[in-house]
């Protein structure tokens, strides 16, 4: 093999190797995998962990929005491994241990819209969210709720006075929505018992921009007046 080719093997290598070594430091030594690994203590006993919780239908301290539905933010935004995975919203996974107890609240006045095809989904729009301009640019924004539905997707718990069709349906912050669930969008792998909630950009058709790309959304950190603490876990920010 001539010596151009062995210095590009090398070169692949290495690079392959720094790679890795990037993967495991981003993904062993952040506090956002930790706060990831944490999900399995907390539904291992989360009256024990209550501290780790927030109340839904409640507000932090200056919090433009109230929070969505009782529970631990196990994932966060943005968390994942990058390039692969980015988080695009708030996970809150209960603590209440089975499907349609805990109850799902709109965060926030505006126009609430369920798809044809959407089984356990709803999405807020909120034309006149003039809060955060700094943020927003003072552009209409959506809120996105989902998993409101049971493992195997028979049962829905999303509120029937919102069937499927359902599209710019006025609500009130702090309106019923529905339930946390188990549903992932397929019957044959569950997801833990949470509620997804994103923050959605929108397009300049007015739509809403895809919630499963990390660049179409915001950070609900702001809008739900919460921080992380140093243990990782996300709690109301101190007024």
């Amino acid at each position: 093999m001539s010596r151009k080719i062995w210095k590009a093997v090398i070169g692949i290598v290495l690079a392959a190797a720094i790679i890795v070594a990037a993967f495991v430091a981003f993904t062993f030594f952040n506090p956002r995998f930790d706060r990831i690994q944490l999900i399995g203590t907390w539904f291992a006993n989360p009256t024990l962990r209550q501290d780790w919780q927030i109340v839904g239908q409640t507000r932090c301290p200056e919090a433009p929005m109230l929070w969505p539905s009782t529970g631990f933010v196990g994932v966060g935004w943005g968390d994942g491994a990058p390039p692969m995975y980015r988080h695009t919203g708030y996970d809150i996974f209960s603590p209440d241990g089975a499907d349609n107890i805990t109850p799902i609240f709109a965060a926030y006045d505006g126009y609430l819209t369920r798809e044809n095809d959407w089984l356990s989904t709803v999405i807020i729009r909120h034309p006149e969210f003039n809060e955060l301009p700094e943020i927003t640019g003072g552009n209409q924004i959506w809120t996105y709720y989902t998993h409101m539905a049971s493992a195997d997707g028979q049962e829905v718990y999303i509120s029937p006075e919102f069937p499927r069709g359902t599209f710019e349906k006025f609500v009130e912050a702090g309106t019923l929505l529905g339930y946390q669930g188990t549903w992932s969008g397929a019957p044959d792998r569950p997801v833990g018992l949470h509620l997804h909630f994103s923050v959605v950009k929108t397009l300049e058709s007015g739509g809403y921009a895809n919630e499963t790309i990390l660049v179409n959304t915001y950070d609900p950190a702001p809008f739900l007046g919460v921080e992380v603490g140093a243990d990782g876990i996300i709690r109301c920010r101190r007024s």
